[in-house]
């Protein structure tokens, strides 16, 4: 066997290993989480047996985190197990309205060989091996749990259940890590997002996540850029803020949202002799359209959005191919008139925006204050 054949033997295999780790590793996390809920709904359906009292929880939970410690090792304390609890209740509230699934069936193919802690490999098999028709006659809603329980730990303290449902199937549609979603909680994304939308919409947030259909859908405002350690009030130029976005690309990825890809910094463009450059310009594979950012220092003029214009109508007919959609159009600026954008635009506008954007991440009073003046 050549080297060149051995090379890409051992390419395939590895890229099969990688492939089946990450599958187990998926497999055991839903059991995990599965068996939590029903560890969960154990210790509820006990309370709720006639001794509703919370003496008897708090004596329940110490009882059982001394003999679940001893018998299946750590993981098991009074806080876990409470955790446990409050994630079943959580979770039936979100889920009791939806039809009924046999659970059994999600978690009856995981390979418990994988486990390190034998203990706990012994608590998912006696999970694994209970009967059927008990699973089926326990589980009166359809539960299925495609996150890690760290992030459910993160969800469950969402109070709000529409938000709670958006951050849900936003983490799994975007593969969004525990610090990712984190990061879009604390930079209020489901609220700067609801705040264009109308009732039915905001509901179809909860239930699909973002839909980008139309260039409003991928417009945020503000945008978060708390990742670039500027301070609110410190000196810093234009080049200095393009410099730090593509410094932190992965982040400034994530607050645009899905279907981003990089394409050029300064991009020059010329006709009758004269220069002029694009701060940024990105591509969204599922509007199909090129995306233009120019950022901008202080206060937004009206010679800003004249200029984005010029910018969009260069790129719609020199570049764009036929089957693209029109290019969209977005100024960053820290400051800017509502009114002054109202009247610069078109009333049927839909292709420049302008946004504010802001260097850190502001208190929970002051975000409410930001998102309703935004309203206005």
């Amino acid at each position: 066997m050549s080297n060149l054949q051995s090379k890409e033997l051992l390419q395939n295999i590895s890229a099969l290993l990688e492939n089946a780790r990450k599958k187990v590793a998926v497999a055991v996390n839903q059991a995990m989480v599965l068996t939590y809920f029903e560890i969960g709904r154990m210790i509820v359906e006990d309370e709720q047996n006639g001794k509703n009292r919370a003496e008897y929880g708090k004596a329940l939970l110490k009882d059982l985190s001394f003999h679940l410690t001893e018998k299946f090792g750590k993981g098991f304390s009074v806080e876990n197990l409470d955790r446990m609890r409050f994630f079943y209740k959580t979770y039936y509230e979100q889920n009791s309205s939806t039809v009924l699934t046999n659970s059994q069936d999600q978690i009856s193919s995981t390979p418990l060989t994988i486990l390190n802690d034998t203990k706990t490999q012994t608590l998912f098999a006696e999970f694994q091996n209970t009967d059927s028709q008990q699973v089926e006659k326990r589980h009166t809603l359809s539960v299925n749990f495609n996150l890690s329980w760290s992030h459910y730990l993160k969800l469950m303290r969402i109070k709000d259940l529409n938000e709670r449902k958006f951050y849900e199937i936003e983490s799994f549609k975007n593969n969004w890590s525990l610090r990712e979603l984190q990061r879009q909680y604390d930079s209020a994304l489901y609220s700067r997002l609801s705040l264009s939308k109308n009732k039915e919409e905001i509901l179809q947030l909860s239930e699909k996540g973002q839909i980008f259909e139309k260039p409003k859908d991928i417009i945020k405002d503000p945008y978060i850029l708390e990742f670039l350690g500027l301070s609110e009030k410190s000196s810093y130029s234009e080049n200095d803020l393009e410099s730090g976005l593509i410094d932190k690309l992965e982040h400034f990825l994530l607050e645009l949202g899905t279907g981003f890809t990089f394409v050029a910094r300064q991009n020059r463009i010329t006709f009758d002799e004269k220069h002029f450059k694009i701060d940024l310009v990105f591509y969204n594979r599922i509007l199909k359209c090129f995306v233009l950012i120019d950022l901008k220092i202080g206060e937004l003029k009206h010679q800003d959005i004249g200029q984005m214009q010029m910018y969009v109508n260069y790129y719609d007919r020199e570049v764009r191919l036929e089957e693209e959609n029109k290019t969209i159009g977005i100024i960053l600026c820290q400051d800017k008139s509502e009114a002054l954008v109202k009247y610069t635009l078109p009333e049927d506008n839909e292709q420049i925006f302008a946004s504010k954007y802001l260097t850190i991440l502001p208190s929970k009073e002051d975000f409410i204050k930001i998102l309703e003046e935004n309203k206005i």
